[in-house]
């Protein structure tokens, strides 16, 4: 056991600082995430991809940026060779170059009609326009991908629930629960704007890298968790509770920062050098991985020492 005078980390100490940090990264998101509920024609606080609603997206590769006022003369030129509603978006590929997505109703396999006049009206603004991907998913597909993608991330979250009830005491269990849904409603939050600023949509991959982010919020938080049990083992009546949450904390801080700047490296990596229909669910990871190790070390900790001291108050006559 490390000194008592030599704490590095001050958990308990400043605990509304964390609690206020926490209200103040989560409710933009929060926000965000209820007014497009309300006003998106869908009634979903994020943008879905094809993955989810049926579509086909055609991606061209561009040897130039690409403006805004272009992207607005090729959706216009699109609708007039009749191409009902076309989603377009802009994805930075390098500093010179640019990847067009555009998104249309369902184009059956053997469409090319439709596709030879979206691929000719591309080349006409951009003649060096080369075609990159083209993928499709029929609508009642992607309906039965976004219920099997809600069962999962359910199954997984009721799986880890119940794990954590046996591992731990209530109050231990109920503070790793709520760090979960703390890193999550970052995570979507975060999407959320970027879905209603800037057009992104989430797919399956997105539904990955949460259910990723579940498992290792989880994990983190277990481990500051086993240490502060084994603490309260062998210094329960020497140190007070909170005493002893912030010297558990502080000594699973630099194996929890060291994992974390591995995985992050590797990610960032990733996120720059990949590819690009990846950035998003890189992205994700990246949010959740940062997201969830600040909660292991500071929210979750911190809630189980603020339950602790409220069930340790004398109750009034």
């Amino acid at each position: 056991m490390e000194n008592r005078n030599n704490f590095k980390v001050h958990v308990v100490k400043y605990r509304w600082l964390w609690m206020a940090l926490s209200a103040l990264i989560l409710l933009p998101g929060i926000i965000v995430m209820i007014y497009a509920s309300i006003n998106s024609p869908n009634h979903l606080p994020l943008k879905v991809g094809i993955d989810y609603t049926g579509g086909t997206v055609i991606q061209y590769a561009i040897d130039k940026k690409v403006s805004n006022e272009e992207i607005s003369a090729l959706r216009s030129a699109l609708e007039a060779q009749g191409i009902d509603n076309p989603a377009l978006q802009v994805i930075n590929s390098s500093e010179s170059s640019d990847v067009v997505s555009i998104r249309t109703k369902f184009i059956a396999e053997g469409d090319n009609e439709t596709m030879n006049k979206i691929t000719s009206t591309v080349k006409a603004q951009y003649s060096n326009a080369d075609l990159a991907s083209s993928s499709s998913v029929g609508p009642t597909l992607g309906k039965e991908l976004f219920k099997n993608s809600l069962i999962a991330l359910s199954l997984a979250c009721l799986g880890i629930i119940v794990y954590l009830s046996f591992r731990f005491k209530f109050d231990f269990a109920l503070a790793a629960i709520f760090a979960l849904v703390h890193d999550v409603l970052f995570v979507v939050g975060v999407f959320a704007i970027l879905s209603y600023f800037y057009g992104v949509q989430i797919d399956g991959l997105f539904i990955t890298a949460l259910l990723t982010v579940i498992g290792f919020s989880v994990h983190d938080t277990i481990v500051v968790f086993d240490r502060i049990r084994e603490n309260l083992r062998y210094y329960a009546k020497k140190m007070p509770f909170g005493e002893i949450v912030d010297t558990s904390v502080t000594q699973t801080l630099a194996r929890s920062i060291n994992t974390t700047l591995t995985v992050l490296i590797t990610l960032f990596a990733l996120y720059f050098f990949g590819g690009v229909t990846t950035k998003d669910f890189v992205l994700a990871m990246i949010l959740g991985i940062g997201i969830g190790t600040y909660s292991s070390i500071f929210f979750a900790s911190m809630l189980v020492d603020f339950w602790e001291e409220k069930k340790n108050q004398p109750k009034k006559a």
